[in-house]
């Protein structure tokens, strides 16, 4: 489609002056409501919506139309329709209690009273059906042969059973899952207590091992294993285990080779050493005389010798 640009100008101009009046029309009628107002025409209330009252129709003759075309001489098996009364409640009569249902009447707000009138009216309604339909002919009772057709397909209820089979098997492999998880949870805390009981077994071999090298005691209980430490600390022992004093062994090599003296903390006081003071010297102490001290008031102190006259007393000697 091709189109001019005279027929474009020719549009859009008739655009602008429908826009023009429009707005003209918009104006006036501004103008006239203003002028209607300024009058005194326009007051409060003229404009309410008022609902009409419903025109009820009572057409008597196609309600008479309609009950004709309901009402319909067909026999009862084509209708099946039963109006009855609820039946005996037979527990209360046997009990000898008055029935509170007596002639239809029922408290409506009773949910209990309703439901067992309901329950009753259908069990008298079963009571006067079933003799009709046997007398119609009509079966009411299911033969033995009768085989209903299934609603749906075996080919769908294959689908459903595999679908149904496969569910079990997720839901039997993720209980298997979760109890290998707590196996492995529990095989985790018992290996944990294994060695813990372990670590514990060995540091207090150690710690025997120790006492025994330093001479703290002299039983060799810790080799005998498990069976003999389970025997010790079931029977106890109230004896004090500490006992100072070298082992065997340095004893023995004490008795061979001789004991060297003690080595550490000769150097250090004693109460006897620090309050024998018979060694003390006050001119020592105090620089006034001895080796390198002065000889008297104004006396000269000894110095050493300078390097070149000790090379020369040398090579003279």
């Amino acid at each position: 489609m091709i189109i001019d640009g005279k027929t474009m100008q020719t549009m859009e101009e008739d655009e602008l002056l429908s826009e023009e009046s429009e707005e003209e029309n918009s104006e006036l009628s501004d103008n006239e409501l203003q002028e209607a107002f300024s009058k005194g025409l326009l007051k409060p209330g003229m404009n309410v919506l008022v609902d009409k009252p419903k025109k009820c129709v009572n057409n008597v003759d196609g309600l008479k139309q309609c009950l004709v075309d309901f009402k319909r001489d067909l026999p009862w098996v084509e209708r099946l329709d039963l109006t009855n009364l609820p039946a005996e409640d037979v527990l209360s009569k046997a009990e000898g209690k008055v029935p509170s249902v007596a002639n239809g009447e029922v408290n409506a707000d009773d949910d209990f009273q309703r439901e067992m009138f309901f329950y009753r009216q259908a069990q008298a309604t079963v009571l006067a059906a079933l003799p009709l339909l046997n007398k119609h002919g009509i079966a009411t009772k299911r033969p033995d042969d009768y085989f209903a057709e299934m609603a749906k397909s075996d080919q769908h209820m294959q689908k459903i059973r595999k679908k149904l089979i496969s569910k079990q098997a997720i839901l039997e492999k993720s209980e298997k899952a979760k109890k290998l998880r707590e196996q492995r949870k529990f095989g985790k805390k018992v290996q944990i207590e294994v060695i813990q009981k372990r670590q514990k077994e060995k540091r207090a071999m150690m710690s025997a091992v120790k006492k025994y090298q330093k001479g703290m005691t002299d039983k060799l209980d810790f080799l005998d294993g498990d069976q003999k430490a389970g025997k010790d600390s079931s029977q106890g022992s109230n004896k004090p285990v500490n006992k100072k004093g070298p082992n065997a062994k340095r004893k023995y090599k004490d008795q061979r080779f001789g004991f060297g003296g003690k080595k550490s903390g000769k150097k250090w006081n004693t109460k006897e050493s620090h309050n024998d003071v018979s060694s003390f010297r006050a001119k020592v102490a105090h620089a006034k005389g001895g080796k390198g001290g002065r000889k008297g008031k104004g006396g000269k102190q000894n110095k050493r010798p300078g390097k070149s006259v000790r090379r020369k007393t040398k090579a003279r000697s």
